[in-house]
């Protein structure tokens, strides 16, 4: 019997539209599905645990070789919702900012976003666990990711969206993940991969009335809030965004 085709995805609410096709899809039984957060999957791909990661761009750059296996992504045309930093004060009044462990792409471009489009000098802190929410208090500000982020728009007076700094930066969409493998995979697979991707986007009502969110109107975020589709405006954002890193590797470790 063949070895299933091991697929890691992030366990947020923008992945549930992908996730759908993959559930409930023909491609289910022979596909072992694995959640986790981002950072944990790039390392799970390198250790050959999983077999196609929903990878977070920057790492990317880590990568000698891989292949994105799919015309979809986790991406945004601009105001992106749940890729924010809060805070208590304006942005003039903060000093440091509380950097969000869970995903490389969003420390990047928000370190990218503060040097280059809000032009304001402050101190970065990473945290090491969920605690440091509660941190984000005076001039300490806090960048936040995923459904914390949503949960967390209505309990700071000031937020300032990554999606919507970088398209007012560049005027083009943002991609903050893709899928992607390390090793050839068998085509007919990764035709079924990508109709599996496309089912759970023809499904996003449906999706977003399973979806148990109190906190953030679900349907809206999966049609206005997150992008799915990897089209080539989405990839030339994605090349801009690894020539800006690329020049500032030095500045963001």
């Amino acid at each position: 019997m063949e070895r299933k085709i091991r697929i890691g995805a992030v366990s947020y609410l923008n992945t549930k539209p992908l996730l759908y096709g993959l559930e409930n899809g023909a491609i289910r039984d022979e596909i072992e599905l694995v959640l986790d957060y981002p950072a944990n999957l790039v390392n799970a791909l390198k250790n050959d645990q999983i077999d196609i990661g929903l990878i977070p761009v920057a790492a990317l750059l880590d990568l000698d070789s891989y292949q994105i296996v799919s015309d979809y992504c986790i991406g945004t045309e601009g105001e992106v919702a749940s890729v924010c930093v809060f805070s208590e004060v304006p942005m003039e009044q903060i000093d440091t900012v509380i950097l969000d462990y869970q995903s490389r792409t969003s420390i990047l471009l928000c370190k990218l976003l503060f040097e280059q489009y809000w032009k304001k000098p402050v101190h970065f802190i990473e945290a090491q666990d969920e605690s440091y929410i509660e941190k984000i208090k005076g001039n300490v500000a806090g960048l936040v990711i995923g459904d914390r982020a949503l949960k967390s728009r209505s309990k700071f007076e000031y937020s300032y969206d990554l999606g919507l700094g970088w398209k007012e930066m560049t005027g083009l969409p943002f991609v903050f993940a893709v899928w992607v493998s390390l090793n050839p995979l068998n085509e007919e697979f990764l035709q079924s991969f990508n109709l599996a991707n496309q089912e759970g986007l023809a499904h996003l009502q449906e999706v977003a009335s399973q979806a148990y969110f109190l906190e953030y109107d679900v349907a809206y975020y999966f049609t206005h809030n997150i992008s799915y589709l990897l089209s080539n405006e989405y990839k030339q954002a994605m090349e801009l965004f690894f020539n800006i890193a690329l020049q500032k590797t030095l500045d963001f470790h």
